[in-house]
C-alpha cells in the first residue's frame, strides 16, 4: 500500500537520516550527494553527469520547478559549478505482451500520469514511496587493485506497472568514468516475467540530436525522416548488434550528436511562437555528445539501437496542433535506446561527454 506522498513523516525523516549518516564513508572525490533525508533526489559528480527523481530538479532554472513530469529519470551534466538538464530516461517494460511507460502510465497512488520512483541505499529494503533522497548513495571502491577509484551507487524502485512488469534498477557511477551512468535492471519476486525492460532516453530534441553513429554510417535523422510534419513520433527500422560501433576496448556503443555548431544549437527563433516555448531552448554552454554503451562480453543477441523522432517539439499531449512549433533545423532524434531481451542483472551504460565521438571511440 502506498502511502500518501506529498506528507513527509517527521519520526521518518529523523529514522532516514540515522541511516544516512551509518552510510557515510569517506569520499575523496566530488560527489554530487544530498545532505541528509529531506534533501533533493539528486546525486552525480562534479565534472559529470547527474541524475535526479521526481519531484526534484536538477536544473535550478525555474522557481518551484519539479524537474518535469513524473516516472522519469532526470539526466544531467554539472561543469563548472552548475548543473544542466539534458535528458530524461523513462522505464518501460514489456510483459504480457504489452509494453508500459513509466511516465504515462497511471499510478496507483492517485491515477495521475507518471509512476512513483524511489530511492533506497539497500535492496533489500525497498520501503515505499519517499518525496525526497532517503539515501546518500553508497561509496564503494570497485577496482580492488585501485582504491583511488570510488564508485557512488544506489537503487530506485518503483510502483508495479499494469501489465504486470515490476522491475527495479541499481544505478551507479564510477569516478574514472564520471560521464557515465550505470544502469542495471532486475525484478521484484511479484512481476510477471518480463520480455524485455527498456531503458529509454526519451528527450534527445532538446539538443537536436540528428546524427547516430553506426559501424559504417552515419544515419541522419533529417533525411530518414524526409517530408515529416506531424505533430506526433515517427519510426523506422531498428539496427541490430552487428551494426553496433566497437571501441578501442571493444564495448559495444551507440552515439548520438547534434548536427549543429555550438552556435546555431544556442540560437532560439525570435518570433511569437517559440516565446513560451524557451524551456526547449539549449542552455549549456557546450556541445555534448550522447551515447549508449554495452560490455562485448555480456550481451544477448536480440541486442539493438532503436531511435524515433520529432518534426515539433513535445507539448505534453496536446490534441491541438496550434500548441507545437516546428525543432529549428528539421526534424531530430527524440526516443534513443538499446533494446534487449531482459535477463536480471542485464546492463546499460549512458553517457553525456564533451568529448567527440573519435575520442569516445579511442578512450572507452
Amino acid at each position: 500500500m502506498l502511502k500518501p506522498f506529498l506528507a513527509i513523516n517527521t519520526i521518518a525523516l529523523l529514522l532516514l537520516t540515522g541511516n544516512i549518516q551509518a552510510q557515510e564513508t569517506q569520499a575523496v572525490v566530488p560527489w554530487i550527494r544530498p545532505d541528509h533525508a529531506g534533501s533533493p533526489a539528486v546525486w552525480g559528480i562534479r565534472n559529470g553527469i547527474v541524475v535526479g527523481i521526481w519531484p526534484s530538479a536538477i536544473e535550478g532554472n525555474k522557481q518551484s520547478s519539479d524537474g518535469g513530469p513524473r516516472g522519469l529519470l532526470r539526466i544531467g551534466y554539472e561543469w563548472l559549478g552548475m548543473v544542466y538538464h539534458i535528458n530524461y530516461l523513462a522505464i518501460e517494460p514489456v510483459a504480457n505482451g504489452k509494453m508500459e511507460f513509466s511516465e504515462v502510465s497511471p499510478s496507483q497512488a492517485d491515477a495521475r500520469w507518471g509512476k512513483l520512483i524511489w530511492a533506497a541505499g539497500d535492496s533489500s529494503k525497498p520501503g515505499s514511496f519517499y518525496p525526497s533522497a532517503s539515501t546518500r548513495g553508497i561509496i564503494s571502491h570497485p577496482d580492488p587493485n585501485n582504491l583511488a577509484i570510488e564508485e557512488l551507487s544506489l537503487y530506485l524502485f518503483m510502483e508495479k506497472f499494469m501489465n504486470g512488469a515490476h522491475p527495479y534498477l541499481r544505478l551507479s557511477i564510477r569516478s574514472d568514468r564520471p560521464e557515465e551512468l550505470c544502469i542495471e535492471i532486475f525484478h521484484q519476486d511479484d512481476s510477471a516475467p518480463m520480455e524485455r525492460c527498456a531503458i529509454t532516453a526519451t528527450m534527445g530534441n532538446y539538443a537536436r540530436l540528428r546524427w547516430l553513429y553506426l559501424q559504417d554510417r552515419k544515419i541522419d535523422s533529417r533525411q530518414l525522416f524526409a517530408g515529416y510534419r506531424e505533430t506526433g513520433f515517427i519510426e523506422k527500422e531498428t539496427y541490430p548488434a552487428g551494426q553496433m560501433l566497437r571501441t578501442a576496448k571493444g564495448y559495444l556503443m551507440a552515439i548520438a550528436e547534434t548536427n549543429e555548431s555550438f552556435a546555431e544549437l544556442a540560437s532560439w527563433p525570435q518570433e511569437p511562437a517559440y516565446w513560451s516555448k524557451w524551456s526547449w531552448r539549449y542552455r549549456p554552454f557546450y556541445k555534448l555528445t550522447q551515447y549508449w554503451r554495452k560490455e562485448q562480453s555480456r550481451f544477448d543477441p536480440s541486442l539493438q539501437i532503436r531511435v524515433n523522432g520529432r518534426a515539433k517539439y513535445w507539448s505534453g499531449g496536446s490534441s491541438n496542433p496550434n500548441n507545437y512549433v516546428d525543432i529549428p533545423g528539421g526534424p531530430a532524434f527524440e526516443n534513443f535506446e538499446l533494446r534487449e531481451k531482459y535477463y536480471p542483472g542485464q546492463k546499460f551504460y549512458f553517457g553525456i561527454s564533451r568529448k567527440t565521438v573519435q575520442q569516445l571511440l579511442h578512450d572507452l
